[in-house]
């Protein structure tokens, strides 16, 4: 019987092929073929989506010890399918209708276009929250003043500096907030305040959980106890954040709740999945600008979420292909560095 690698794409891709497999037949079953196409696209919007969040995802598992990303890929998935995908828009319908738990569950099973329709009232919470968290990690990316490779020379190198000063991307962020605020809709200016301040302030508040702990490890050990816990944390957000949008737009195919938890669910084991082959592959240290792209594309994504506050909505093509624009971009910038570094190498060793 043939062995694969533990870095062989068949190895780390098989489950998720199996589980997408099984579950589009169950789909099949129950709604014939017009329900599996819906599915396909389901699954293709939540990769597309959510492509660049693997990138993200990888360089923080790759810290962690085995045990945490074995947790990462086990309860990790019940959190990413059933949690953020189902319960967490439910709560959210709930907070915005006034609705008791129980009766949005009844609602989204029985009554899709109203629960359909009530999230999509609590749109703008969403955008609000998800669009400033993702631009906090962006930020808190660029303006770092340790970084030494830039992708996009001058505008990193500019963005660098202000990372000597701390509090500068609360100042940014705190700005966007009070920005929104005064430009949006005068019925949604408190909620889109509260929602994007507690966006920055969880962002904070994980960064500091996780240094915390982080900074009682040794830089060259894997993340272990309450440090793992805190990455842990921070993944799952991160998830959440990515997803919710996708959430919203997967209602303009279908109004099926448990086909778009299917779909959906079945996209984020082929991103978990992803995550796990960047991790072994050691892609971040391949491709250099890598996770530059992610970060660019994170915050294009944000900027995008938030641009929806003022009705501006761009097509979902468009932007599930803004990850994979960035991305790709960087990897091939990255082959092109790495060639000429070696050809400069081996010209200087020839002298």
């Amino acid at each position: 019987m043939t062995r694969f690698h533990a870095t062989h794409p068949l190895r780390i891709f098989w489950v998720s092929a199996l589980l997408t497999l099984v579950t589009g037949i169950l789909v099949w079953n129950y709604l014939g073929i017009e329900g599996v196409w819906i599915f396909i696209i389901l699954v293709l919007l939540e990769v597309t989506f959510s492509f660049d969040n693997a990138v993200i995802n990888s360089k923080i598992l790759s810290r962690m010890s085995g045990f945490w990303q074995q947790l990462f890929l086990t309860v990790g998935i019940v959190i990413a399918v059933f949690v953020v995908r189902f319960v967490l828009p439910v709560v959210i319908v709930m907070i915005s209708s006034g609705y008791p738990f129980g009766g949005v569950i009844n609602m989204a099973l029985n009554d899709a276009p109203h629960y359909t329709a009530t999230l999509h009232e609590a749109a703008p919470m969403i955008n609000a929250f998800g669009g400033t968290f993702l631009m906090m990690i962006g930020v808190n990316y660029f303006l770092d003043r340790k970084k030494d490779v830039h992708w996009l020379g001058r505008i990193e190198r500019w963005l660098s500096r202000f990372g000597e000063y701390e509090s500068f991307k609360i100042l940014v962020m705190l700005g966007v907030a009070m920005g929104l605020y005064y430009t949006v809709e005068p019925r949604y200016q408190l909620t889109v305040l509260v929602a994007s301040i507690f966006g920055t302030m969880l962002h904070i508040a994980l960064d500091l959980f996780g240094r915390y702990f982080g900074s009682k490890q040794s830089n060259s050990a894997a993340l272990v106890g309450m440090a793992a816990f805190a990455s842990f944390v921070y993944l799952n957000v991160l998830d959440a954040s990515f997803s919710l949008d996708g959430v919203i737009g997967a209602f303009a195919i279908t109004t099926d709740v448990l086909l778009i938890m299917a779909g959906l669910g079945a996209g984020a084991l082929w991103v978990r999945s992803l995550t796990v082959y960047l991790v072994r592959t050691k892609a971040l240290g391949k491709y250099r600008y890598l996770e530059h792209g992610a970060h660019w594309a994170i915050l294009a994504l944000g900027i995008v979420m938030l641009v929806k506050l003022y009705h501006i909505e761009l097509p979902e093509w468009l932007t599930g292909s803004l990850g994979l624009i960035f991305v790709a971009t960087a990897v091939i910038t990255s082959v092109i560095e790495r060639r000429r570094s070696h050809r400069n190498s081996d010209h200087y060793v020839g002298r």
